[in-house]
């Protein structure tokens, strides 16, 4: 049986468990955070040893930076799209109007850093201490400069090239071990979540939920399947199933760092991107790609708006737009960074604080379908730049989606 199909077994049985057992599922979460622990103990090394030996494959600086630019400026332009759609989608479905509820305390926003300190943070003054505390940023800037230095150092680079490069298959294969568990893990996250939230929380929020988990539908299929279909010219059947591993992962552990090793096995084994372009774009997209968290941003800032029955400006609007595109860069892709982000977006306008704490309620079950967003826009954008580089070929490996592949593209 495919490990997607696996997955999905272990997903319904954990709810069917959840619902049943109520709060007494939080005696099964420990299996599950062993789990993503498992998971979270790759990212660090996999994305390290993956985006040096991205960099180390390119011995052309110029298709490196040709990379990073179009992953980049893809990346900014479908989260501005995303939320969009969540402002859309808020507008038409109204999900605060006739809510009269009121927070029991008002949540401080944290103050954004400024452009000069980002710019400056980028770099670690400590690469090792930025390995160790696990700052994504800092990890990334430090592989691409030592890989462009390993690049330029000629034969005398070679030996380190190639380490980096075991390193990175070693770590693939740690991820295959740990991933066999994964239908396990899965069932006592979900266990505990069915348990620990229930209807009762769900049904009084049942609009700002369904409206999430709407525009995430629409925008994966839209506009995703629209840019799949046009410019890598992959079928979207064949597509959706060969990131059904990483979705899962992702709905289940709201990590979209964490979901980062499975990403990168369904890129090259399912998809069939080069192991060049899969392991420079996924990295890169887990750190700033966060299109399903600004979708959430423009459904919750009208929820705030409606719910305390403030309207809202046409530059207000272009404030949310911006501030929760630019916002997602950099934003860790750790469970609950889109509250941050949130709180950070209702100051930008203007809107009460005390909504922060209302959304936090459900902000775990509006995370999962968020994060599965991200991870979908990672695979999409990793998708593309290697169909536009040439570098995207279907072959039949070790494909975890269950169907062999036998088309070159």
């Amino acid at each position: 049986m495919p490990l997607w199909q696996q997955i999905l077994i272990g997903m319904i049985a954990g709810i069917a468990l959840g619902a049943f057992l109520g709060p007494k599922a939080e005696m099964v979460k420990p299996i599950g955070s062993l789990f993503i622990n498992a998971i979270k103990m790759l990212i660090v090394p996999l994305v390290f040893c993956s985006l040096i030996t991205g960099v180390t494959s390119m011995k052309d600086t110029k298709k490196m930076g040709r990379i990073g630019l179009k992953s980049v400026a893809i990346y900014l332009l479908t989260t501005a799209v995303a939320i969009t759609i969540g402002l859309l989608l808020g507008t038409l479905m109204e999900p605060g109007a006739g809510l009269n509820m009121v927070a029991d305390k008002v949540m401080v926003a944290k103050e954004a850093p400024s452009l000069v300190s980002t710019i400056i943070n980028l770099i670690p003054k400590n690469p090792i201490d930025a390995l160790a505390s696990g700052r994504m940023l800092q990890i990334i800037v430090f592989a691409l400069f030592l890989g462009v230095a390993i690049n330029l150092s000629g034969d005398k680079g070679k030996p380190v090239a190639k380490l980096f490069e075991s390193l990175s298959e070693v770590m693939y294969k740690l991820t295959e071990m740990i991933m066999k568990f994964a239908p396990i893990g899965v069932f006592a996250l979900m266990a505990w979540v069915a348990g620990k939230y229930g209807m009762s929380l769900l049904l009084p929020l049942a609009k700002v939920i369904a409206a999430v988990y709407i525009g995430c539908i629409v925008h994966a299929l839209v506009v995703y399947g629209g840019l799949v279909s046009a410019i890598s010219k992959l079928p979207l059947p064949r597509f959706f199933k060969g990131i059904l591993n990483a979705q899962m992962v992702a709905f289940t552990s709201t990590s979209s760092a964490g979901t980062l090793p499975v990403s990168m096995r369904c890129a090259r084994e399912n998809l069939g991107c080069s192991k060049s372009v899969s392991s420079f774009v996924l990295p890169l997209g887990a750190t700033i790609n966060m299109d399903g968290t600004a979708l959430y941003q423009g459904v919750c800032a009208l929820f705030v708006a409606q719910l305390f029955g403030i309207d809202l400006s046409t530059g207000q609007y272009l404030t949310i737009i911006a501030t929760a595109t630019l916002a997602s860069i950099g934003t860790a892709g750790v469970p609950g960074a889109g509250l941050i982000m949130l709180s950070l977006v209702l100051t930008a306008v203007g809107l009460p604080m005390e909504g922060v704490a209302i959304i936090a309620g459900i902000d775990r079950i509006l995370d999962m379908a968020r994060t599965t967003l991200n991870v979908t826009g990672d695979l999409m954008v990793t998708t593309v730049i290697a169909r536009t580089e040439g570098e995207l070929d279907i072959e039949p490996v070790a494909n975890i989606a269950g169907t062999p592949v036998t088309q070159k593209v």
